[in-house]
């Protein structure tokens, strides 16, 4: 008998300490399973026995959670909810809205600029207003979530802005009726000096092509002579209309990319179909270590192609393809079904543990700082120039960003964690040169003047820089404010053309298409270096 208690006791002091679970063992004796079975099995239990009562649909849904999470993919996703139409939006560029670009400064949703032909637009919406009520309730303080939220809506559906206008003494009413957007992947072309037309590409959406070609045709009208197409921080996009954009600038018959996967329909070969519109257009294709997917697609396909020359720092890598389901209203299984390769062989996925590890590598490789990287494998163009693979797009001439000065970075770190408030501060002080009507060219001069006025705003919100702070970071204060100021008087382009005369990869650009009027002097150009 004391050899029966002391079992129990035993027994009792293990279910204890391993959550009680021998106390059902005997009674969930089955032989063992495998396969659909034991996922039933294991649902039912949680199902019927789960110490807290959960909703069947809930269960279901957090299996599905569950294998996606287990591939160690960051890459594969159930998308549902918010997340889903995030996902939607991109990959159409269409939303319900009324065609503003906004960002919240001190407080207030600021327009950053109104999308041609839009509501916005229609209605007077100017770059530097401030909407300060929706449909009578104040904006103060709404997140840049809640912002968008709050203007995005049903199209059809009506809308009631108080707008704050610098240089008006009262708010400005407008009525505005939302319409569906679409937004835009390819910002508006740019003519920069000597006949050089720049383009950005912002994401790869299903109007990506169409959009570029529509932009290209207006700059040689205005007698562009070189393009430098800008994929640099674009996050990618749909694959086949990565396709889409090279087949504007390639010839027919040309490999663009081809895909490879364990099922037979993603064993495909992507070539040209159409003769280029443009054969005669030297083309420089920037990027940097956040271009990723199909901005890489369009990188690999014009260099391996040697119809254009890529400048930068070596892309972010993401060589895998995904596929996607509609699972029903409002949600779909995003899934890695297989690698693309360029025309050359490449495949430019890197080798990493998770999707951070990536992000560190790409961002080591483009400071430089890589003193450890493998060789990478070489490839040859259809010309037989040598192009690397094996860790993203590796540029043809490789062009790094200008880097903080030590001053600069001593005014950095005594800024802080305040950087919300310093451009706030930026846009206010931006908006107040706007007011004052002081600034009436775009080659203006940032005076002292107004750097110190920024530094009057910070400190009016308890950030105090000293006067030796503020000297070590004087370049870098001025170069900001200046693209603020371009921004909100003389518009994106007029920002766009304030950036690009301080960035060196954008003067590398120019300074190949300057040399090189011709597609074959261009590759003659970094062939020979």
């Amino acid at each position: 008998m004391k050899k029966r208690w002391g079992l129990i006791v035993f027994v009792a002091i293990i279910s204890f300490f391993s959550g009680g679970w021998l106390l059902r063992g005997a009674s969930a004796k089955s032989n063992a399973v495998a396969g659909p079975e034991l996922l039933g099995r294991v649902l039912q239990f949680v199902g019927e026995y789960y110490v807290d009562e959960l909703p069947q649909d809930s269960i279901y849904h957090m299996a599905a959670a569950g294998v996606l999470d287990q591939l160690n993919d960051p890459y594969s996703s159930l998308e549902e909810g918010e997340d889903y139409r995030q996902l939607t939006e991109t990959t159409t560029g269409n939303y319900g809205g009324l065609g503003m670009q906004i960002d919240v400064r001190e407080g207030w949703i600021t327009i950053v600029a109104p999308l041609p032909e839009t509501p916005a637009a229609r209605a007077g919406i100017e770059a530097g207003d401030q909407v300060i009520e929706v449909d009578g309730k104040s904006t103060q303080g709404l997140s840049q979530d809640a912002a968008v939220k709050t203007l995005r809506g049903t199209p059809g559906t009506k809308v009631v802005l108080k707008v704050h206008r610098p240089g008006f003494a009262t708010p400005l009413p407008f009525s505005l009726t939302r319409e569906l957007i679409h937004n835009r992947s390819v910002q508006p072309g740019t003519m920069l000096e000597g006949g050089i037309g720049y383009i950005s590409l912002l994401t790869v959406s299903d109007s990506s092509a169409r959009e570029l070609g529509r932009e290209i045709d207006k700059l040689k009208a205005k007698g562009m002579t070189g393009l430098i197409l800008d994929v640099r921080g674009n996050p990618g996009g749909l694959l086949d209309q990565g396709a889409a954009v090279s087949d504007v600038f390639l010839d027919p018959g040309a490999k663009i990319v081809s895909t490879r996967g364990r099922f037979p329909e993603m064993n495909k070969e992507f070539t040209d179909h159409a003769p280029q519109r443009y054969p005669d257009l030297p083309i420089v294709v920037l990027v940097n270590e956040y271009s990723a997917s199909a901005a890489e697609i369009i990188a690999g396909a014009l260099q391996d192609n040697d119809r254009a020359v890529v400048v930068g720092v070596p892309t972010f890598g993401k060589g895998l393809v995904q596929s996607f389901w509609t699972l029903g209203q409002g949600a779909g299984l995003k899934l890695t079904t297989g690698r693309w390769y360029t025309p050359s062989g490449r495949t430019i996925q890197r080798k990493a543990k998770s999707q951070e590890d990536q992000i560190r590598q790409a961002t080591l490789q483009a400071s430089g700082k890589d003193t450890v990287a493998k060789p990478l494998p070489s490839f040859k163009t259809i010309s037989g120039r040598l192009v690397k693979g094996g860790g993203g797009i590796v540029p043809d001439r490789i062009v790094r960003s200008d880097t903080l000065t030590d001053g600069e970075r001593a005014f950095a770190k005594a800024l802080g964690t305040n950087i919300t408030a310093y451009r706030d501060a930026l846009t206010a002080t931006a908006l107040e040169v706007k007011e004052k009507k002081s600034v009436t060219t775009e080659d203006f001069k940032v005076t002292a003047a107004m750097r110190q006025a920024l530094v009057e705003r910070l400190k009016a919100k308890g950030i105090t820089l000293s006067a030796d702070d503020v000297q070590k970071g004087a370049t870098l204060i001025d170069d900001q404010l200046s693209y603020e100021i371009a921004r909100y008087i003389f518009g994106r382009e007029g920002e766009l053309r304030r950036r690009d005369a301080d960035d060196p990869q954008v003067h590398a650009a120019l300074a190949l298409l300057r040399k090189a009027t011709t597609p074959r002097a261009l590759m003659a150009e970094v062939a020979g270096q």
